[in-house]
């Protein structure tokens, strides 16, 4: 992967492939920028797309302390390498992180799949992830977020602890608290985030949770596209990548 360094010194691990108007991937939680490359890959044959691992997960470092604003500003230093406005697609809270950055960095178009909108957690989750991961109890804070945030039962989540994933998600506790934060603060729209006047596509799966198509219907300047074949907060790739280059070569990037 390649790397680009943020406002605050923090390194940020990316990669890119193909060529025309730039789309940049950002993530959700627990996810590396491996989550959106078959969908990324899908694309490339049409349009430059990025994906890159945002701070504490992946490749990318994490400098200390945290603010919603330095997020932020990691996705404008990628947009930099894009070569200026880009596309921007995010996945879940990644989603958040888009439309929030889009009320003070220049991006072309949006699509929001299945950002939890209007599913604030409790606005003390992230303190108490913090003192977990300082307790030095990752696996529990993992499970805290995935039980609070998420909502997982709490017996699937005993079923995660389990098994051969969960380290990969211990080693990146650190980032749930990030994602508590960002959440807490912009789950519910601000009047900035409400005014964003790009083009937007709010995607949802045909069968996946009802509380994620409330909360796409939520967001006042987006059009809500149902993606078929999609269930579980999952993403089909050619049906996704399809609604995508329609929507771009619709609106003539």
């Amino acid at each position: 992967m390649d790397t680009v360094t943020s406002a605050d010194g923090t390194t940020i691990a990316y990669e890119a492939a193909g060529s025309g108007h730039p789309i940049v991937f950002v993530g959700g939680a627990f996810n590396d920028h491996t989550r959106l490359a078959p969908l990324a890959g899908a694309l490339a044959g049409d349009f430059t797309v990025i994906g890159y691992d945002r701070r504490a997960r992946g490749q990318s470092g994490d400098t200390r302390p945290y603010a919603v604003q330095r997020e932020v500003e990691d996705l404008a230093a990628v947009l930099e390498v894009a070569g200026g406005p880009a596309a921007v697609f995010g996945y879940s809270s990644g989603g958040v992180l888009a439309l929030h950055a889009a009320t003070t960095v220049p991006i072309t178009h949006l699509f929001l799949y299945e950002a939890p909108f209007g599913l604030a957690p409790a606005a003390d989750l992230a303190d108490r992830l913090e003192a977990l991961i300082r307790q030095d109890r990752p696996g529990d804070a993992v499970a805290l977020f995935q039980t609070e945030a998420i909502g997982l039962p709490p017996q699937m989540v005993e079923q995660i602890r389990r098994s051969p994933m969960f380290p990969a998600l211990e080693a990146i506790a650190q980032s749930t608290v990030y994602e508590a934060t960002l959440n807490s603060q912009y789950a519910n729209l601000t009047p900035a985030m409400s005014a964003v006047d790009v083009p937007t596509l709010v995607l949802t799966g045909a069968d996946t949770w009802p509380a994620l198509v409330a909360a796409a219907k939520s967001v006042p300047n987006g059009r809500h596209v149902e993606v078929p074949g999609a269930e579980n907060h999952d993403i089909p790739v050619p049906e996704t990548a399809a609604i995508i280059r329609e929507f771009l070569t619709v609106n003539n990037p």
